[in-house]
């Protein structure tokens, strides 16, 4: 007797979320709906309508839309993973950005999550040894976004860039998963070091608004760097540092503070 094996469709709902909040924007707002429909409702998967939106982003007169968009499906067919971390980055968006809430705005309008999925390519390049080619997603994000991530360095999934402006990771930065970093922030080196010479920042871990962590330092799991601060030597896990140069100044008061998205450094959790 033959075997059939059944065929399942395979669920996603992130997906899923995005195509009926397109519908009921298209509905709402008739004036949108040719972006709506290119960018998501035309797509069968998250994959493509991701492909097709860093290519038109990055899109230039050097280089067309169809031919990054080509790039950018080769990515995503050879590596699953690219798709499975935007998921998490879009998720991380909108349960830690109060001005968020749909799955559709970073997709279409915010500039950090675009930019983060637009790096990804890049690194993917990179591993693959296409130096130049990732180097030119590295020049277009940069000019683009704002956001220049070195296609070297290693970026894990939940990641919430909040405006994500003036944002610069060195080569041999590595950040972990599940962080929240605000604008103008630099994961830099020293000077002109060679070698390892750039930030480690471990999971679940928050970056305040102008920070600077600069050469082969870590950052512990679930710690949390206050605005302004330049944090030149290792951070321990669950702690918070703040100042020029930033010094340990209490807890993390928290188990996740990227996810929490608390900045204050309240008085009674204070180290004396």
């Amino acid at each position: 007797m033959r075997e059939q094996s059944a065929k399942l469709t395979k669920v996603d709902p992130v997906w899923q979320r995005l195509r009926v909040e397109a519908d009921e924007v298209v509905a709402k707002e008739p004036l949108l709906g040719g972006l709506i429909h290119s960018s998501v409702l035309h797509h069968r998967s998250l994959s493509a309508a991701l492909s097709y939106r860093v290519a038109l982003k990055l899109a230039s007169a050097e280089m067309s839309d169809q031919m990054l968009r080509e790039i950018c499906d080769q990515a995503h067919a050879a590596d699953p993973s690219l798709a499975d971390a935007a998921r998490a980055d879009l998720v991380a968006v909108f349960e830690r950005d109060p001005a968020c809430i749909q799955y559709l705005q970073p997709l279409l309008y915010f500039k950090g999550f675009q930019a983060i999925q637009a790096y990804r390519i890049g690194h993917w390049l990179w591993k693959q040894g296409r130096h130049d080619l990732a180097y030119f997603f590295q020049m277009r994000v940069s000019e683009e976004f704002g956001v220049d991530i070195h296609p070297a360095c290693a970026v894990g999934k939940g990641i919430f860039l909040d405006h994500a402006h003036s944002i610069v990771f060195g080569a041999t930065a590595r950040v972990g998963d599940n962080v929240s970093i605000l604008h103008s922030v630099t994961l830099g080196g020293t000077g002109k070091e060679e070698g390892d010479r750039h930030p480690k920042i471990g999971n679940g871990v928050l970056i305040g608004a102008g920070a600077k962590v600069l050469g082969n330092i870590t950052v512990g799991h679930c710690s949390r760097i206050a605005a302004g601060s330049v944090v030149l030597k290792d951070v321990p896990p669950c702690t918070t540092v703040a100042g020029v140069p930033a010094k340990i100044v209490g807890e993390a008061g928290c188990d996740q503070p990227s996810v929490s998205m608390d900045q204050l450094l309240h008085e009674e959790k204070r180290k004396s």
